[in-house]
């Protein structure tokens, strides 16, 4: 298997550079989860095994977030966790539907997903532990009341889909199998149609005055804009998962696969704060980058 490692340092590098000009002012910024850090560190020490344990978890992370300055029930992380609770307990609810073609698999990979959120959590403000740099363009705004509970929504979205998703595949392979587009791809997909159930209610729940007579004005046209979005870079990163899954028997290939996609996240969190214009820039390098390593893998995978 050929992989440009030297590429990959490059663009990894290339991509710090570009979030440090990317970057704008903090208003207040966070260090740790402080006055409630030995409580948040108490919640996620213990990873859930099931489906029922992450949402009993998210539940604890919520009570210590709106706990948390600028003030109660003002976190922006906060706003991120209630729409992951949302979207938690909705497929906790698909389970059992005749729409789930795999409960186990799809429950897994919900687990496995979480896993990495309550990482992040753990590892924010502790030494020698660091968080994903896409968590830490949120983590460091949680006290930030001049961003909107809006944008920190989406920051977290941006690190939780763009960063984790792939991983949380890739976790859940590992335990279960690799299925490639199997049985379970659909069940992967019904996540897609939770999200698109249930990004107009999130909007806004979430939306300022002005956002909301935006909403009204444009009708159901940022919904679904949203929702095709979503749907994208879920897609996305199941083709990121099936790339660096062959690359799993070779550490220094894949961590550095893994530092590219990181920090192609972080930079994706930092430009959805400066407008969306520059997201698109930021979008192609990502799609860019993982389609040329498929191009160059495709003779090995053909051969396996």
């Amino acid at each position: 298997m050929t992989f440009d490692r030297v590429r990959a340092e490059s663009s990894a590098e290339l991509l710090a550079q570009g979030r440090k000009r990317l970057a704008r002012a903090v208003a207040t910024t966070a260090h740790d989860w402080s006055p409630a850090q030995q409580e948040m560190l108490t919640a996620v020490e213990n990873a859930p095994d099931d489906i029922a344990g992450v949402i009993e978890r998210l539940r604890v992370v919520q009570k210590i977030l709106d706990s948390l300055p600028p003030s109660p029930g003002t976190n922006r992380v906060a706003a991120f966790n209630t729409l992951y609770l949302t979207i938690t307990e909705k497929v906790a609810d698909s389970l059992t539907t005749p729409e789930c073609t795999d409960p186990e698999w799809l429950e897994t990979l919900d687990v496995e997903f979480a896993r990495l959120y309550f990482r992040a959590l753990g590892d924010w403000g502790v030494s020698g532990r660091n968080p994903a740099d896409a968590w830490e363009v949120l983590f460091r705004r949680a006290h930030d009341d001049s961003m909107t509970v809006m944008d920190a929504a989406v920051l977290g979205v941006n690190a939780h889909i763009n960063h984790d998703l792939a991983l949380a595949v890739i976790a859940t392979w590992e335990r279960l199998g690799f299925p490639g587009d199997g049985p379970q791809h659909p069940d992967y997909l019904l996540v897609n149609r939770i999200f698109y159930q249930q990004i107009p209610i999130l909007r806004r729940r979430f939306a300022t005055a002005w956002q909301l007579e935006i909403d009204r004005c444009v009708g159901d046209l940022d919904d679904w804009s949203q929702s095709i979005l979503v749907r994208a870079t879920r897609a996305l990163a199941w083709e990121q998962a099936e790339i660096l899954w062959r690359l799993r028997d070779d550490p220094e290939d894949l961590a550095q696969a893994l530092l590219v996609l990181d920090r192609v996240s972080a930079c994706a969190g930092e430009t959805l704060l400066n407008g969306t214009s520059l997201l698109r820039v930021v979008w192609l390098t990502l799609t860019a980058w993982f389609r040329g390593l498929r191009r160059r893998l495709r003779p090995v995978a053909a051969t396996a």
